[in-house]
């Protein structure tokens, strides 16, 4: 695994991109889930029929264990992406200008040997290739990035919506038993 990293930086610098960019979305969630594990640490329940400190602990850690259950959510577990982030851009803007630029150069060179000035057509070719090219893949990583984002967000609201559900399963079961809950 060296070896490839240290003959090609340009693969190295989008592998530490895309580490980056999936370590930014698994504090996002990790985040979330803390704070979402905090809210429910704030539940205010107060015993309307007069339970003992002692009920109050066993009929949370039942309630937790049935809203568990009955969500497939537990908030006190690390939370885990659903789906594998999407792949990162290959290639960088300058790469994509270079083989741009090749490209145009060929074509040019091949349009301006048909109209006699072979090295204006090239030159005209290799830039023009070069400027369309490093847009391109310049699109590309913007593209990828965004896809990563979106990503992250979709981890983000699946991980919150299971926490609403799971904090609704547990209020039904503590109002149900007897509890006020806010």
């Amino acid at each position: 695994m060296e070896d490839w990293a240290a003959r090609d930086p340009k693969r190295r610098a989008t592998m530490q991109k895309k580490k980056l960019i999936f370590l930014t979305a698994l504090v996002l969630v990790v985040m979330a889930a803390q704070h979402a594990a905090a809210q429910h640490l704030n539940f205010i329940i107060y015993p309307a029929r007069g339970q003992s400190q002692q009920q109050l602990q066993q009929d949370r850690i039942e309630c937790q264990t049935w809203a568990t259950q009955q969500t497939g959510f537990d908030p006190l577990a690390m939370p885990t992406a659903t789906a594998p982030p999407p792949p990162g851009a290959q290639g960088s803007a300058v790469g994509g200008a270079v083989r741009g630029g090749a490209v145009g150069a060929a074509t040019g060179l091949a349009i301006g040997s048909l109209s006699g000035d072979a090295g204006r057509g090239a030159a005209t070719g290799a830039i023009a290739g070069g400027v369309f090219g490093g847009l391109s893949s310049h699109s590309r990583q913007q593209d990828a990035q965004r896809a990563q984002q979106q990503w992250a967000n979709q981890q983000a609201s699946q991980h919150m919506q299971q926490r609403n559900a799971f904090d609704r399963a547990f209020t039904a079961c503590m109002t149900g038993r007897g509890y006020t809950v806010h």
